[in-house]
């Protein structure tokens, strides 16, 4: 029952060959036999309540296609009833008084929540090991890193203790770990998911999505997530609409534009393979490809690693030991109350990023950095801008190779940084993009570690993308595939 897709599952709870509670069970049994670390925090009462409201609802004939389905929050969105830690000693036990709207709307429609999901501390991270709460493992192979910062909600459902997640993206945290843990996940459209209640790490930038086994479980999850949230000032106000509408259309005539950029040095051969050989696949599916120029790839790094430190020394001032959070026990002033809180509070990484953010936002470097920073972001958004005039989707590599070993890139976050060069651009030009399962590395390690081919679209097209993933994914089997 654990292998079933979420769409799977929506029909046998519909025709009531299972229950919700049986569900429940099967679920958080798997959970308590895990040694991922994905889980931070499990409370079987309310799951179980969630879900014999939902078996009620069910037997009522009022549900909903997400009815009784589980699903698992990463941490740094906020719940009642369950800690919101963000992966920080500074939120270490701290339990919100509101649910954030992702959560509400998921509970709105029927969702049973299994528990949160470990993370990067305040999301900063592309391994997973930045987490106060110890590293994640790959459930592909435990020496491997899961990928961050959403690495929990990765690992949980490729290893099939939740058929779905939640997860959040500002740099490329949602498709990375999708890539290096085997599953499916989309970033879409800034604005389109609400920010209310997310834990804040860079505001221009974060953004919300469905984690899942298929593009089509994806689209289900993007139905009730996506919405216009008045309590979110960057929330869009769009018509609603189904994204798994397209999901039968034709390939025919699809041009996938292959950045240039993408290809060069730095890419491991194993990577480059995966992707040729699915882009082969989309070729007899009646696709071309066409070769594009993403010329300013090479600077997403230094913008991004500008404007989101800037962003997140802004965010993370409120943690100041005060109002709530971490204080120190032992202190001598306000001010060294404030020093020794969050000295204790932050990890190396957070305290990194807010110095460096700290130091681009101040008088005499802010146009230097922080303003120039701006403009390239713009200019990279004019790049995308020129390329989706040659094609119609684009393609590559989600990051320069599989999942690293846990520890290797521990003391070089510079080398942690240059991980996310191919999804740092989509970010900053807030366009929607996705990692889908396309293969494995090679070689007795890398074998072992999936590799993730990442579609970038036009801003709101995310119902296009979820076709053109699940148009592979009726020839592949990729994304079936569960460690064991």
């Amino acid at each position: 029952m654990h292998q079933k897709t979420l769409a799977q599952l929506s029909a046998l709870l519909q025709s009531k060959q299972v229950s919700a509670t049986e569900l429940a069970r099967l679920y958080l049994d798997r959970i308590s036999a895990s040694n991922l670390n994905a889980f931070l925090h499990v409370d079987p009462e309310l799951t179980l309540a969630q879900a014999a409201a939902a078996d009620a609802r069910l037997a009522a004939g009022n549900a909903g296609v997400l009815t009784g389905v589980p699903i698992a929050h990463k941490d740094i969105f906020v719940t009642r009833g369950l800690r919101s830690t963000a992966g920080s000693r500074m939120l270490g036990n701290y339990t919100s008084p509101f649910d954030a709207t992702v959560v509400e709307k998921l509970a709105a429609a029927g969702m049973v929540t299994l528990g949160k999901l470990n993370c990067d501390e305040f999301a900063m991270g592309s391994a997973n090991e930045n987490s106060y709460f110890g590293a994640v493992k790959n459930p592909w192979d435990l020496s491997a890193v899961p990928g961050g910062s959403s690495g929990g909600s990765a690992a949980a459902v490729a290893a099939r203790l939740t058929p779905a997640a939640t997860g959040t993206d500002t740099g490329g945290s949602i498709r990375q770990p999708a890539a290096f843990c085997g599953i499916t996940g989309i970033k879409p459209t800034y604005g389109s998911v609400s920010r209310y209640g997310m834990i804040a790490f860079a505001s221009s930038l974060d953004q919300g999505g469905p984690m899942a086994q298929t593009a089509e479980d994806c689209g289900l999850l993007l139905n009730a997530m996506v919405g216009f949230d008045e309590k979110d000032s960057t929330s869009l106000e769009r018509k609603p609409e189904d994204f798994n509408r397209l999901l039968n259309q034709s390939l025919q005539g699809l041009r996938i534009g292959v950045p240039k950029e993408f290809f060069g040095e730095g890419l491991a051969d194993d990577v480059k393979q995966a992707i040729h050989a699915a882009l082969e696949e989309y070729k007899k599916l009646g696709a071309s490809i066409v070769e594009i120029s993403l010329p300013k790839t090479e600077l997403s790094i230094p913008v991004y690693y500008v404007i989101a430190p800037a962003e997140a020394s802004s965010n993370l001032s409120r943690f100041d030991g005060v109002r709530y959070g971490h204080r120190a026990a032992e202190y001598t002033d306000l001010n060294d109350m404030y020093t020794a809180s969050r000295t204790e509070g932050f990890g190396d990484e957070v305290k990194r990023r807010i110095m460096t953010g700290a130091y681009v936002l101040s008088h005499g470097y802010y146009d230097a950095y922080y303003l120039q920073a701006q403009k390239i972001r713009r200019l990279i958004a004019k790049d995308f801008a020129a390329a989706f005039t040659q094609c119609d989707v684009i393609m590559g590599p989600v990051a320069p190779s599989v999942a690293w070993d846990l520890g290797a890139k521990s003391d070089d976050p510079v080398a942690n940084y240059l991980a996310d060069i191919f999804t740092l651009s989509t970010s900053l030009a807030g366009l929607p993009g996705m990692s889908v399962p396309c293969g494995f590395g090679q070689g007795e390690k890398n074998s072992r570690r999936p590799v993730g081919l990442q579609l970038i679209g036009n801003y709101f097209e995310e119902a296009r993308l979820l076709n053109i993933a699940h148009q592979y994914q009726q020839v592949t089997d990729w994304h079936l595939r569960s460690p064991e």
